[in-house]
């Protein structure tokens, strides 16, 4: 029988620009979070350039210590240093000079022990693998318990105070702050290589005073609550569905009641928070539910709802304080509109509602509320998911229209009250936002009242109160930590993972990767890195919308637009043909493809029931460099709507009609 490498020899592995050199890898148990947490997609981020892919080795014997070794002596050395040969003796002469000069007079109590350099002779190739791993490329190298700190200017950079204290003992091994999906996964991971690991968390209130357990925002306010509202409202069109089918229902109007959904949802996720403390404390982590500061360039001052301050210190910190939603700046927002923050705990049924923003989490709080019942507006900028294949996101706005949903271009200006929610009811408040007369072509503000107001117009990184600039950690504009890697540029005994590190998908399983791998290569030595492309994902919309790898617009980007081709089509899935589901005109799919690279799939989009199934399914074919030739070969399971993608053979072209499906 043949190989797997023989029989798909097409599926040859390209390496991508963050691909790790061979990698050491450990095993960890799947996330409780599993596929649901997928439904976070990306941010817009400019079309990926080539760049080297890790060192392969030569298979040439060098002298030196083995890359695997090498990297375990460093990891366990208080100072390391990596070197290819005796021509930079000299600097490690240096190194280990500025290393002295931090001793402390014998007489001083408590003094500052500075250790021996462990020399770690490398080989050319494990230089470069190296150098891959941390995107360090000053040489000698120089480690610091473990964390690559970079060459002799590198530092010779870094404050000699806080040089000094590096080197003292502290309590942990660890401190993570924050106790989301990656703050947690990482401290397990750390805590399973035998580290001393503590957790902050600490969830400040909402502007309406909404607040929850451990876990961070999918497990509290994202993915899990939205993944079973989604479910309720498809449950709601299966009750309709099934008449068609044959079911008798009982006579009267089938109703949903909002408070028993909310209950069920809350109830479980509160044994979600339960489950984690109890995996922290078997893990034996430290949990602290408080708010974790800088105080200084080694100490967090945690501060809990009793406004205690206790202090501790550690080795290494990672940041994973998440997102929060952002707020316009107009008159009687924060007191009159709520935000996913709080939409899932809301003890009132929303009635009206308009959701104001783009976002996929706009979209998908518009379309499950829309499925309860509940009249829904969506009042947008411009264009619907940035960032996003926009032929995907015109069709799914198509689709949330003919559902019954309205959307409105324009920016709200003034929020007015007009009656005051209580815990049974919710308000009802008039928006103002300026709309064009379509008569006379001139902007004219116009107003309508609602029971709720949800803002999603974005989210932004948990970073300002955390004490960051206090010890120099370099962020960017949006507030997210500068990284090499997921360690930080300017003080290499922190790092970030998740939504706070710049430049990384904001997805929960990409955190909890993230987390886990990091915490294999900083404390066991692993050649290993966190793969940030090539990630499936699913926007939630009744609809659901599934990609994996480049938009048409990157695509065309990156490659041109003469090197694209793109095979789609629409298809009428089985279970709607009965019910006449007014969706099955909305279903469509497509591959974007490489015309010079024997159509390599570099795009991959679907517009379906279930897509976030077929999507993460289909992603391996995307990792695995798969051409449009597998999915051809590939023999569909009949019938499904995922064999569409094994008998794709229409070209779309500009000026195209617009398909029409077809059944079997």
């Amino acid at each position: 029988m043949k190989s797997f490498t023989n029989l798909f020899g097409c599926f040859k592995r390209n390496p991508r620009q963050e691909a790790a050199a061979p990698a050491d890898r450990s095993t960890a148990g799947a996330s409780s979070m599993g596929a649901v947490a997928s439904g976070m997609p990306p941010p817009k981020r400019p079309a990926p350039t080539d760049s080297p892919g890790p060192p392969v080795e030569n298979n040439v014997d060098a002298p030196g210590t083995p890359l695997k070794d090498a990297l375990k002596q460093a990891n366990n050395a208080k100072v390391a240093v990596f070197f290819t040969g005796t021509e930079e003796e000299k600097q490690i002469h240096e190194i280990q000079a500025i290393l002295n000069a931090l001793k402390d007079d014998p007489n001083v109590e408590n003094p500052v022990e500075v250790p021996e350099i462990q020399k770690i002779q490398v080989s050319g190739f494990s230089k470069k693998a190296i150098q891959h791993l941390t995107l360090h490329n000053s040489w000698p190298l120089i480690y610091i318990k473990g964390n690559a700190v970079g060459g002799l200017k590198e530092l010779q950079a870094l404050k000699q105070d806080y040089l000094k204290e590096w080197l003292r003992d502290h309590t942990y091994d660890l401190i993570v702050i924050g106790g989301g999906s990656g703050g947690l996964a990482a401290a397990k991971e750390a805590a399973r290589l035998g580290k001393k690991v503590a957790c902050l968390d600490f969830v400040k209130p909402s502007p309406i005073g909404t607040t929850w357990g451990l876990g961070g925002t999918c497990v509290n306010v994202g993915c899990i609550p939205k993944k079973l509202m989604h479910q309720a409202s498809l449950l709601g069109h299966s009750i309709h569905d099934a008449q068609k089918f044959g079911w008798k229902l009982p006579e009267g109007k089938v109703e949903h009641k909002w408070g028993h959904l909310r209950d069920s949802v809350q109830d479980h996720i509160a044994s979600l928070n339960w489950g984690y403390r109890v995996q922290l404390r078997e893990k034996t982590v430290t949990y602290i539910n408080s708010y974790g500061e800088f105080t200084g360039p080694f100490e967090i001052s945690a501060t809990n709802k009793k406004k205690k301050v206790e202090k501790i210190t550690a080795d290494r910190f990672l940041i994973a304080t998440g997102l929060r939603p952002k707020y316009p700046d107009i008159p009687g927002v924060k007191e009159y509109t709520i935000t996913s923050d709080d939409l899932f705990q809301l003890p009132y049924p929303p009635g009206k509602t308009l959701c104001v923003g783009a976002s996929y989490v706009s979209l998908e709080c518009a379309g499950f509320l829309h499925g309860m019942g509940f009249d829904v507006t969506v009042i947008v900028r411009s264009i619907l998911l940035r960032g996003f294949d926009q032929d995907m996101a015109e069709r799914i706005r198509k689709h949330m229209i003919a559902y019954g949903m309205k959307f409105e271009a324009g920016v709200p200006t003034k929020i007015e009250q007009i009656e005051e929610k209580t815990d049974e009811k919710p308000g009802k408040y008039r928006v103002y936002w300026p709309k064009k007369n379509e008569e006379t072509g001139e902007m004219q503000e116009v107003s309508e009242e609602y029971n709720t107001i949800l803002m999603a117009i974005g989210r932004e990184a948990v970073t300002d109160d955390v004490g960051l600039t206090t010890i120099g950690v370099e962020r960017a504009k949006n507030k997210k930590v500068v990284g090499r890697r997921e360690q930080s540029t300017t003080i290499p005994w922190v790092y970030a993972i998740g939504d706070v590190l710049e430049g990384t998908p904001e997805l929960t399983p990409v955190a909890i990767q993230a987390g886990r791998v990091l915490m294999r290569r900083i404390f066991d030595g692993a050649n290993e890195l966190t793969e940030y492309d090539q990630i499936p994902t699913t926007v939630f919309t009744p609809l659901e919308y599934g990609c994996c790898g480049l938009s048409e617009e990157d695509a065309f980007m990156k490659y041109g637009k003469d090197n694209i081709i793109i095979y789609h089509n629409v298809f009428n899935p089985l279970e709607y043909t009965i019910s006449e589901r007014m969706d099955k005109d909305h279903c469509y799919l497509k591959l974007i493809c490489l015309r010079n690279e024997e159509e390599k799939v570099v795009g991959f989009h679907i517009l379906t029931p279930n897509a976030g199934e077929i999507t993460q399914g289909f992603g391996i074919a995307l990792k695995l460099a798969a051409k449009k030739a597998d999915f051809d070969r590939l023999i569909g399971i009949h019938p499904t709507v995922a064999e569409s993608f094994t008998t794709l053979t229409l070209e779309k072209k500009d000026g195209d009609e617009e398909l029409q499906a077809s059944g079997c």
